[in-house]
């Protein structure tokens, strides 16, 4: 009898989602034992922790199976294959095993019993092996073992342990973007992208193929790092330097006697590499024609001295919410340009936006400087007193002038908090703020330039002059030992509204997540040029150019992943986000994600931008 069309549809989607599920939990449980999934399993030590990762308890003999003597490496098909065969156990699997060995149904066995089968039996367990497992065992004070709460224990842990490991996919944003193959150590310089040396990864030898045994059935599977490319579609942009381009931002006549509002804030980058900042809520109360614009905030202190922030090149996505939070459609993005300004005009109607700051990484990144001396913080003066030295005075004051994002001068409650859940992580209530404000300088309830000063000197007086809390908050504001800003970019967001008065308002500190990176995508598919990949109509490469910068977008419009090989050897003149000329990065079925953002490395002279995009 045939199967209705309708319930056929259901079937395969049902197992085209089991199928993702099954996929998932692999990668998953591999990228909590390696960096990449293209990287190989290389010891039998490597293959026995990602299967536990993945829920399973492999014994000797079961890891002997698919390492043999003749194994170099496995890769994660491989490692997906063996998993299809090697399922996790169920407690009604266990407790049938428990069973057999517990004679008079008490539901308890005896240790020495539990050892002497484990080790005399069946698939034989090594000692070692038998003390692991007995170990997490809850045996009573007469040596017995109740069976069905180790059982539960067991399918508890292995559950925990998919959990985790799923959990860390979906929060750790480099392993939703993962970036495949050798890592390079970023230098305090940016990365160029050579022009002349051969790819390793293009003229290495493909690695033998891994044969994988159980019984008599034998499973060849490709090494999925060094497949041959059969597709690939390339990409040739000269760009001139920027001494020789012409101003595109243009503000209206008649913008000064529009009504602004403007809010500060910062881009902050993290020891993984990943950049937060903060997002802003714009409410319009009616239509109105409108500029705005992002530029990196100069908050130079010292004559002669330099931001070394100001070159960083600063983007905002512009996004129309629509019942909620949650749905948020992209309506343009700030891409005409005035020196270090970037800038959008045209006509909005009534309504809440999302303002989404971006920056590509490019020339924010962490930095490798020789400090010759540590700035000194603290000083003890004539009457034995603390008090903070003119450079840290001078940082503080920085500080202040990023955190104060509304510009009056003083500092909020909510201000503030951005401040403390940057710096500890935890935000200031109402109450405490009451004892700040009997303790430290305040206006209309807002803290002054002098009230955070002394704040701060406060800290190190609970210290008795130690300034390793200080130092905590620098360092997390993007500072290094010699009190440069250089791992953070203030910036500053101005609006300006012909017909009504806008409202702009901080609302998180946080990584960008999926809503500007579908923002990204859409806007580099909008606005770019699409090449289908030679050979392969499902992926679509999709590029973007300015002046300034250069993004590529991967669309995979097939059913199935797909792992792309980016070479940028033949660049010239130019850095990019990935910190890598070579690279690899796997595209999820029906899905697009960035290639990667280029830049000129010196901008007052021409820059190519030459890439290969290759299916593996």
């Amino acid at each position: 009898q045939k199967v209705p069309h309708s319930e056929n549809s259901r079937a395969k989607k049902s197992q085209h989602s089991e199928e993702e599920i099954f996929y998932m939990n692999c990668r998953a449980a591999y990228l909590t034992v390696f960096k990449s999934s293209l990287e190989n399993i290389k010891s039998k030590e490597q293959l026995c922790l990602v299967l536990q990762q993945a829920g399973r308890n492999p014994s000797q003999k079961t890891l002997n199976k698919y390492w043999t003597s003749q194994t170099t490496t496995l890769n994660f098909d491989d490692f997906c294959t063996i998993l299809k065969k090697e399922k996790a156990a169920t407690k009604n699997e266990l407790l049938r095993a428990f069973g057999k060995i517990d004679k008079d149904n008490s539901g308890y066995i005896l240790h020495d019993e539990l050892y002497k089968i484990l080790t005399t039996r069946g698939e034989k367990m090594t000692p070692d092996e038998v003390s692991a497992i007995t170990k997490l065992a809850d045996f009573n004070s007469s040596g017995k073992l109740d069976y069905n709460k180790f059982c539960d224990l067991y399918v508890t842990t292995n559950e925990q342990c998919c959990k985790t490991a799923l959990e860390k996919l979906e929060v750790d944003s480099r392993l939703r973007r993962q970036q495949f193959g050798s890592q390079v150590e970023t230098s305090s310089e940016a990365i160029a992208l050579p022009a002349s040396k051969p790819s390793p990864r293009v003229s290495r030898k493909t690695d033998h193929k891994i044969t994988l045994v159980k019984g008599d059935n034998r499973i060849s599977s490709r090494p999925s790092s060094a497949q041959t490319c059969k597709a690939s579609v390339s990409t040739t942009i000269s760009v001139t330097a920027s001494r020789n381009r012409s101003t595109k931002l243009i503000e209206p006549s008649t913008v000064k006697e529009w009504q602004c509002a403007q809010s500060k804030g910062c881009f902050y980058l993290e020891d993984d590499g990943e950049i937060i900042s903060h997002k802003y809520r714009l409410h319009l109360p009616q239509r109105s024609a409108v500029c705005i614009t992002i530029k990196p905030l100069n908050l130079c202190q010292v004559e002669g001295k330099s931001c070394q922030w100001l070159s960083v090149d600063t983007i905002l996505y512009i996004l129309k919410e629509n019942e909620s939070q949650d749905n948020l459609q992209l309506v343009t993005f700030t891409e005409q340009q005035n020196k270090e300004m970037f800038g959008w005009k045209g006509e909005l109607g009534s309504g809440v936006y999302w303002l989404l700051p971006f920056t590509t990484g490019c020339r924010l990144k962490k930095v490798k400087t020789q400090i010759t001396g540590e700035a000194k913080l603290v000083y003890r003066g004539e009457d034995g007193e603390l008090a903070l030295t003119k450079e840290l005075r001078a940082a503080l004051l920085e500080v202040f002038e990023t955190i104060d994002l509304d510009g009056n001068g003083l500092l909020s409650l909510e201000e503030y908090n951005f401040f403390e859940l940057r710096t500890s992580g935890e935000k200031c209530d109402e109450e405490a703020w009451a004892v700040c404000k009997e303790n430290f300088d305040m206006k209309k309830n807002e803290l002054t330039r002098q009230g955070f000063m002394d704040l701060n000197l406060m800290e190190a007086n609970d210290r008795e002059g130690d300034p390793s809390d200080l130092w905590i908050t620098l360092l997390s504001l993007g500072y290094n030992k010699a009190l440069e800003m250089t791992e953070a970019c203030p910036f500053v967001i101005d609006i300006y509204a012909e017909k009504c008065k806008p409202r702009i308002k901080a609302i998180f500190l946080e990584a960008g997540g999926w809503q500007l990176n579908r923002a990204i995508c859409k806007s580099v598919v909008n606005k770019g040029e699409a090449k289908l990949m030679d050979g392969c109509e499902n992926v679509i490469v999709y590029t973007y150019k300015t002046d300034t910068r250069i993004t590529s977008v991967i669309e995979n419009k097939s059913e199935n992943k797909v792992i792309i090989h980016v070479n940028n050897e033949h660049s010239k003149n130019c850095l990019s986000n990935r910190g890598l000329a070579v690279f690899a990065i796997e595209v999820a079925p029906k899905s697009m994600m960035v290639s990667q953002h280029v830049m000129p490395l010196n901008d007052q002279e021409e820059w190519l931008y030459s890439c290969v995009h290759s299916l593996l």
